[in-house]
């Protein structure tokens, strides 16, 4: 992969207003921005694990939920003043944030605020990214912010939003999109750009057929991180001629950004800029909207080196603080020994005489006697049953796995019953399995 570092036009050490980010939480562009964090997606690629919840709030990593990620961001980043924008499903969502996100204070004007949809046309919600703003945009007016930092939940990275800020302030732009590398033949799948030699974005597309390559790389291209800074006047301005616009789509990707590059200052922000974890010289960004993705993510986790570090305390990824006690490993004898190897065991769970090998269980899962279970995510209030065995298998949350159960031995059988991916990862869900479950998700 091309090394952003190459594409970068400048790094931390020598940014010329470091004076605007540091130091943390006392920066003044970040105390003058509003992030506004469109949650209300359900990804549907993640095929039956959105069944019940939005994908920002689907479990990762063994107690956190995607949207943790950008939300860590923008506290880590000092950008204390937050909407999420929640739509699809939203009631697990909800009931997160609520819960895991209510320590900041309102007399500092610190707060994350959940936004429902407003006003609701026939899919009950917002039209589009575009109009998900649009319809908190008197919202947002209250806490009267120079930028809006706009932002998707979706994604699993660490960034310092601050630096992003300061490129923007630095510009004098009207927006600036965050911006990656990527594989040509994913390229697709996002907006791509092209930049001159100041990082001005000369050109935009969302989603084209045929992507155009980066210049001298014909393997990769550039395109956005559906992460926006707006001057907040621009960004009023902007919106209320979209919401006329009788035949707008209403989208930022589809609408409003392809109009900007053409002669307003739009310019880009290279990720590697504001990365806070790299991976070598690679910035560590993930999409994790299929099942495959997800699971490969997870698995990175359980790595002896992994690339996504969730050890460091410089850039905490904060969650919902479960009063849950330490996991628990029993029994000692041979053939009937409860352990782990390379993996990754949440609180609550308890392994009983099982083995776990390359696997990343989330909280309070329990697996009984005689068991096996390889290269696999299982995610919380599972149980799984005795004489079990689960290879390359996600599980979803509240599974009960019956005694004598097997999964991801057989890719024909396993299709009869579940959802199998292209890479032969196999999901399961309580409803493939043929269990009532009323707990919200």
């Amino acid at each position: 992969m091309t090394k952003l570092s190459e594409l970068s036009c400048r790094h931390f050490e020598k940014c010329p207003y470091k004076s605007l980010i540091a130091p943390r939480f006392n920066g003044p562009l970040a105390k003058s921005t509003y992030a506004l964090i469109l949650a209300g997606g359900r990804g549907s690629r993640l095929m039956h694990l959105t069944d019940w919840r939005a994908k920002p709030a689907v479990p990762f990593a063994g107690k956190h939920r995607i949207i943790d990620f950008p939300l860590s961001n923008c506290i880590n980043s000092g950008v204390r003043r937050i909407g999420v924008a929640t739509q699809y499903m939203a009631h697990g969502l909800i009931h997160h944030i609520q819960r895991g996100w209510n320590f900041l204070d309102d007399q500092f004007d610190e707060f994350v605020d959940v936004l429902p949809a407003l006003n609701h046309g026939q899919d009950g919600g917002y039209s589009g990214t575009a109009n998900a703003v649009f319809q908190n945009m008197d919202l947002i007016r209250i806490s009267d912010p120079e930028y809006v930092l706009i932002l998707g939940g979706d994604h699993i990275y660490k960034m310092d939003y601050s630096i992003l800020l300061a490129d923007h302030f630095a510009k004098g732009a009207d927006l600036t999109i965050a911006c990656t590398a990527v594989p040509l033949e994913n390229a697709s799948s996002f907006g791509v750009m092209a930049v001159d030699s100041t990082w001005r974005i000369s050109d935009f597309q969302e989603k084209p057929a045929h992507p155009a390559a980066l210049p001298g790389d014909p393997d990769h291209a550039l395109v956005s991180m559906g992460i926006y800074v707006f001057s907040a006047a621009f960004l009023y301005e902007q919106l209320a001629l979209d919401n006329d616009d009788p035949d707008s789509n209403h989208d930022f990707g589809r609408d409003i950004i392809p109009k900007l590059v053409q002669g307003r200052r739009a310019f880009a922000h290279c990720f590697a800029d504001s990365c806070v974890n790299m991976v070598g010289d690679e910035p560590y960004w993930r999409d994790v909207g299929t099942v495959d993705a997800y699971w490969e993510a997870n698995m990175d986790l359980v790595q002896v080196t992994p690339d996504l570090n969730l050890y460091d305390d410089n850039w905490p990824i904060r969650t919902h603080p479960a009063q849950l006690p330490p996991a628990k490993f029993i029994f000692n004898d041979d053939g009937f020994r409860g352990h782990a190897m390379d993996s990754m065991i949440s609180s609550g769970c308890i392994i009983s005489g099982s083995t776990i090998e390359r696997s990343l269980l989330s909280m309070k899962v329990l697996v009984r006697e005689h068991s096996l279970i390889q290269d696999s995510v299982i995610l919380p209030n599972v149980e799984i049953g005795r004489h079990v065995t689960l290879k390359r298998v996600v599980v979803d949350k509240l599974c009960i796995i019956p005694d004598g159960f097997t999964a991801g031995l057989d890719p024909e059988l396993d299709r009869q019953r579940f959802h199998v991916t292209e890479r032969g990862i196999t999901l399961i869900t309580p409803e493939m399995l043929g269990q009532s479950v009323h707990q919200a998700r």
